[in-house]
């Protein structure tokens, strides 16, 4: 692992942030591989991180986990600036520009490097904070679409929510999949 070795031998290289077309992040940290390779600049650019996350998404009572990305249009850049480098970063195709103050890149404190990996380890689920329990909803799938109901319960193990809504002149509970409500 060539990758591995250099990110220890360059202790002059800092994380930089880059803007890049919005939904091309994989492909433009493979471009940028591809091209650090071809010019022999392993030892300046060491690592590129396009920060995801697992999402826990349920649909019709199964979870299902989908990596999801963190910051869309960016990409981290752990490198040794120099003309060179800057130059190959800038002239890769997507690579809209360094996220900088002034007319140079600020590089991003280790800290804050050390945060953004971190959250990236933590699986969250989707619907999280999505609903809480007497908020008004709307109901959109199912036998009871269209129907106005109050939250009474979020289970968010098992995706599950409970909702009470007006029906035959009484209110019932109905337990739906959390992807069959809305927010009014």
């Amino acid at each position: 692992m060539a990758e591995e070795k250099t990110k220890k031998e360059n202790p002059n290289a800092k994380w930089y942030v880059l803007n890049i077309r919005t939904g091309y992040e994989n492909s433009i940290q493979k471009e940028l591989k591809q091209r650090i390779e071809a010019t022999g600049m392993e030892d300046k650019i060491v690592d590129i991180l396009v920060p995801t996350q697992k999402k826990i998404f349920v649909k019709k009572g199964k979870q299902d986990v989908k990596e999801e990305k963190i910051f869309p249009g960016y990409v981290l850049v752990k490198m040794e600036l120099d003309n060179k480098t800057w130059d190959l970063v800038k002239n890769t195709e997507g690579v809209r520009g360094f996220v900088k103050t002034d007319k140079y890149p600020k590089p991003l404190p280790e800290s804050e490097v050390k945060a953004i990996t971190k959250f990236m380890e933590v699986e969250q689920p989707s619907f999280q904070a999505s609903f809480s329990v007497g908020e008004a909803v709307k109901i959109i799938d199912g036998a009871f679409a269209d129907f106005i109901g109050s939250v009474k319960e979020i289970d968010t193990a098992k995706g599950k929510i409970t909702v009470l809504i007006s029906f035959l002149g009484r209110e019932a509970p109905v337990e739906l999949d959390l992807t069959q409500v809305s927010k009014l």
